[in-house]
Formats: C-alpha cells, sequence, structure tokens
C-alpha cells in the first residue's frame, strides 16, 4: 500500500483507458511466508488470481470505471534488512517477445540491481525508466551510509544508462541520472478530488466540514519524516503550546517513535494506519509533512487535493506543490511554527478547476505520455495497437543499424553488469537476497512454472 505500489497501478489503468496501446501491469507474486511480512492486516493470497482480484477490486472502487487492462506475476522475494522486495530470476523471461514493445519500468535501479538476464534495450524498442524513491537519502542515514551511497549512486548509474532510453524522475529529491529529465507524471486517486469538491461545495453553503485540526499520516519508520517531526515539534514545545497533533501510521519503528514522543511529553496522538480517503480523516484542516526523504509525496498530494492546508519543507521533492496557494512551505524551524500557526488560523483556499486537473490522472498520464516521448514512438507505428509483427519488425531494423560510441559503451557496461550479477558470491557481497538469481520451487508451484532446476540447468556435473 505504498506509493511505489499504488502509483504504476493507477498509471497502468489510465494508459489502458486511453485505448491507445495494450497495457500488462507486473507484479511481484511473494510467497506466503513473505507476504505475512508485507502485506497489510494479516492479509494473505492463495494464488496470484486470488491477488489479481483484490487488486482490480480495488482498484476500480477508486477510479470508477472498469479497467481494461492485463495483470501478470513475476518472482519476488522480501528483504528484511532493506524493506524491498527484491525480483527473483530474470523478470523478462515472463514477457512473451511478440509483445515486447514498450516496457516502463518504475524504479529502474531497483528492478536492476541485481537484473540477471536479457538487457531491456535489447528485448524492447521503447524503454522508459520511472525513478520514486530518494535511495541515497535512505542509504546515508544507514551504518556506513556514505560509502553505500558513493556505490549506490554508480550503480544507479550504470543501470540507468544500459537498460532505459528515456529516465523520468518525479522531482528534483532524487539523484540525477543518464538520459534523465525531471517530470511529475503521478496523479492523485479520483476520490481525494471528489472529497474536496464535497468540501468546497458544504464551506460554500456555511456548513463547517474541517473542524478536526492537524493531523501526520505515514509509514511510521524514523526516514518517514518522524524523526524531523519529532525534533521540530520538541525545539518548538513552549512555541507550539496547545498545538494538537494526531498521527496514522504503522511500521517497523512504531514502538521507537511513540517512545521518543511520550519520553519528550509531545501533544501527539497516535492512531493506527489507515487509507487516507478514510471519512474519519476528511475533517482535518491542515496536514503537517516534515519529510525530506520523499521524492515526491502522494499523501501531500493527496492532502491538496482534499482542499487541506500542507505544511511541508522548503526541499526538491515539494517544488511541484510550490504552485498551490494551500501548500506553506518552510526553511527554518521558526518558519515552520508561523506556517503551522497561519494554517491554523485560517481557510484554505478551494482548488480552482485547472489546479484539479493539474493533480489528475489524466493530467499525469498526459504529461507522462509528452515526456516519456511516448506519444512519438506510437504514433511513428503507424497504428497506436501494435501488432505482433511490426514490434518485431521495429527490433530487427534497430539491430541492424550501426551502432555509435555511445551504443558499444552502454552494451560493455551491461555486459560487465551481467556478468557481475551472475555471480552468487558477488552478489550476496553486495546485498541481494540469498537464491534470488533464480525463483525457487515454492515460486514455481504457485505461479505454475518449470521447476528452478529445469528452467535453469547447471551442466557440467
Amino acid at each position: 500500500m505504498t506509493g511505489t505500489a499504488v502509483n504504476p497501478l493507477f498509471r497502468a489503468a489510465y494508459l489502458a483507458k486511453s485505448s491507445k496501446q495494450y497495457v500488462t501491469l507486473m507484479v511481484p507474486w511473494l510467497c506466503k511466508s513473505d507476504q505475512e511480512l508485507v502485506y497489510p492486516n494479516n492479509m494473505t493470497f492463495s494464488s496470484p488470481e486470488d491477488q489479481e482480484t483484490y487488486i482490480r477490486n480495488w482498484l476500480e472502487e477508486r477510479v470508477g470505471f472498469k479497467t481494461d487492462f492485463r495483470i501478470s506475476f513475476y518472482p519476488g522475494k522480501f528483504q528484511k534488512e532493506r524493506r524491498s522486495i527484491i525480483p527473483a530470476g530474470d523478470t523478462s523471461q515472463f514477457i512473451p517477445s511478440k509483445e515486447a514493445d514498450i516496457a516502463i519500468l518504475e524504479e529502474p535501479e531497483h528492478l536492476n540491481w541485481y537484473h540477471h538476464g536479457k538487457r531491456w534495450t535489447d528485448k524492447f524498442n521503447h524503454v522508459v525508466g520511472v525513478v520514486h524513491t530518494n535511495y541515497l537519502e535512505y542509504i546515508k542515514r544507514e551504518k556506513n551510509g556514505a560509502i553505500q551511497a558513493f556505490f549506490v549512486k554508480h550503480i544507479n548509474n550504470l543501470v540507468a544508462r544500459a537498460y532505459c532510453h528515456k529516465v523520468l524522475r518525479l522531482s528534483g529529491a532524487t539523484q540525477d541520472l543518464a538520459r534523465s529529465m525531471i517530470c511529475n507524471v503521478h496523479g492523485v486517486n479520483p476520490k481525494f478530488l471528489e472529497v474536496g469538491e464535497r468540501i468546497a461545495a458544504e464551506r460554500e453553503s456555511g456548513e463547517q466540514s474541517m473542524s478536526k485540526g492537524a493531523y501526520f499520516l505515514g509509514k511510521m519508520v524514523w526516514a518517514k519524516g518522524y524523526r524531523e517531526l519529532i525534533d521540530l515539534l520538541a525545539k518548538h514545545k513552549t512555541d507550539l503550546d496547545g498545538f494538537k497533533l494526531d498521527v496514522y501510521g504503522n511500521g517497523e519503528d512504531s514502538v521507537e517513535v511513540q517512545s521518543a514522543a511520550k519520553k519528550l511529553d509531545l501533544n501527539l496522538n497516535f492512531h493506527k494506519g489507515r487509507d487516507h480517503a478514510d471519512d474519519s480523516l476528511h475533517g482535518y484542516k491542515v496536514f503537517v509533512n516534515p519529510s525530506i526523504s520523499d521524492v515526491l509525496c502522494t499523501a501531500t498530494a493527496e492532502a491538496l487535493a482534499m482542499g487541506k492546508f500542507v505544511v511541508c519543507a522548503d526541499h526538491p521533492s515539494n517544488d511541484f506543490f510550490r504552485s498551490f496557494p494551500n501548500c506553506l512551505t518552510y526553511t527554518t524551524s521558526e518558519d515552520f511554527v508561523a506556517k503551522v500557526k497561519e494554517a491554523m488560523t485560517r481557510d484554505p483556499q478551494p482548488l480552482t478547476p485547472e489546479q484539479r486537473y493539474n493533480l489528475s490522472w489524466e493530467a499525469a498520464t498526459q504529461r507522462f505520455m509528452e515526456h516519456s516521448e511516448l506519444d512519438k514512438v506510437l504514433s511513428s507505428n503507424g497504428d497506436s495497437a501494435s501488432t505482433s509483427g511490426s514490434s518485431v519488425d521495429r527490433r530487427m531494423k534497430k539491430s541492424a543499424s550501426l551502432p555509435n560510441m555511445s551504443d558499444i559503451v552502454d552494451g560493455g557496461l551491461a555486459f560487465a553488469h551481467y556478468c557481475f550479477t551472475g555471480s552468487e558470491l558477488l552478489r550476496l557481497s553486495t546485498g541481494a537476497v540469498p537464491g534470488t538469481l533464480n525463483y525457487n520451487k515454492q515460486h514455481s508451484v504457485d505461479m505454475h512454472l518449470l521447476p528452478p532446476q529445469v528452467q535453469n540447468p547447471v551442466y557440467g556435473w
């Protein structure tokens, strides 16, 4: 239920809705032991089909239309230390060659750190990477973070060059990668815009619809803004006397965060995490989000869509939101106090039709089509719904053209990365999940795949 999982789901739905192309969304399949560690409220799925049904129901309840795209699964494993899902085996092998026309890699660095398989730019005619996460910011907070960040920075650049034709970064808070540009290609769930319109109408008719004050919502891990929040409130406890903040979130650091707040006697009320669209959150007027680890905070966009004030840091991750009058950015801790007091003592402005559109998935999809150059690629195909023959023909034409020096260098980087990731010893030495070079026996049972020893036989015994 994180932004990096939900946003690709919405993107697939709205790309398919445009009827310009056939869309398949690939989702990692986790074995039950990993599902129990990852999915909320002890939710598990017995089969990929069960999970697909849940995903579609969840999505259609929010977008309000019947979705028309395929969902397929690839094997994945959860890594507790990095709190991340890592692909198991070569993800590209689960995509039929006749369908391999355009690939959108959501988090290309993450997908390719340990990718050992066919090069995406060889299999697909056009490959677009969308960078969601400020990995360097998270890594710097770990033990020996500076050294780790140095290596990850160069690996990220390598995979961007070797595996993508175009890279879109959601904000300037991300690493500057090869072939990249900054563009927010995310929108908000239409339900949030509907809430904003309803609240604006209620206020216009004289009803008091925002009476609850301020809140913060996010996964309860220190890196998600909780450290900054507690530091700011502790430093200005006297200045913000009487200011109460409700906090909603679950996470690995819940006990530590709540203990720190209690020790400092901060006026924070902790609640279990819940969907931001939950009715109980509509009455809040101010969303406080001091996080500087986000790239483009989904919750901030949702709060603005609902017509709330947002108090957030003057940081590249919030650049897209500055044009909204209800976004109050602060530069210093004293400025934070001033912005909180300002938000608590006046009413937010209703969104204009243009502002609502800019937050929507329709606008985000339009920006994506333009800046990823998909509109050019699709129009050059002659027919937007490309046939298998035309896809193969274009790859043959591409392979027949003479490579330039940049292509040769990128090919060399891809080959070096392929050799490195083919060694289990080297993979483990750089933090890979053991056994992710190939999928395991349980994956083959759950997904009806050939056993791993048949799919990837070892010769020379």
